[in-house]
This record gives structure tokens, sequence and C-alpha cells, in this order.
């Protein structure tokens, strides 16, 4: 099953790209990572904002704080297609790295995916 490719481009073929539901539900948790609540007129609690950390003090506590944030964030949005196992979280120099293993639910698959991001130069 092939799904719409993220962020949405056009393909070498002129046509919508296209991924594999694997990289689409990569792509979907990169988006619930990255996206911070209030960004979305219609969905105001979507989001898990780790982009909001870059600059924030960071020690044990808040890590802690994050990685449950980021975990419920993940199984409120994505709960139909991913069961969440672990999150990890660190911070600090202006990047933010999560790690997020996971099962896909239509296949059984566990998967570990890691995201970053930091603040823009």
């Amino acid at each position: 099953m092939t799904d719409l490719a993220f962020p949405y481009r056009i393909d070498a073929r002129g046509r919508t790209a296209e991924t594999e539901r694997q990289h689409h539900v990569r792509d979907l948790i990169e988006l619930v990572l990255f996206t911070t609540p209030g960004e979305r007129v219609m969905r105001p609690n979507f989001g898990a904002n780790l982009l909001g950390i870059v600059f924030a003090p960071f020690g044990n506590e808040e890590a802690a704080a994050l990685q449950v944030l980021v975990q419920s964030a993940l199984q409120e949005h994505l709960r139909d297609l991913i069961e969440v196992r672990n999150v990890s979280v660190k911070a600090g120099d202006g990047l933010v790295e999560a790690t997020v293993a996971y099962v896909l639910l239509e296949t059984g698959e566990s998967l570990s995916d890691t995201f970053a991001g930091g603040a823009p130069t």
C-alpha cells in the first residue's frame, strides 16, 4: 500500500509523490513531534512541541516530563497506526533529538526511528 509522501511534493513523473506505509508512518510521527499545539486551527491540541525546548533549561526532570509528553501525544494522535514502546529525548546546544520505538499495528513490525531538529539558523 502506498501513501502520500510528506512533505507534499511532485515526483519525477509529474504526479503526487507516494511512499510506502512504513515511511508514511515515520513522516506522521515526525509531524506530531515537531508541531506546536495551537499551530493547527482545527486541531488545537495536536503536536508535542519538541522544538519548544531547544533553548530551555534541560535536565533530568525536564527530560522525564518531555518523554511523557511526547509518548502521550503520539499515543493520542497515532493510536490507530502505532503502539509506542519507548521514547527517549535529548537536548542541548540548540538541538533536540527524540528516539521513538514503536510497533506498526498493521503489520506487527517493531521499528525505531530517531528524529532531530534545531533552532533555525
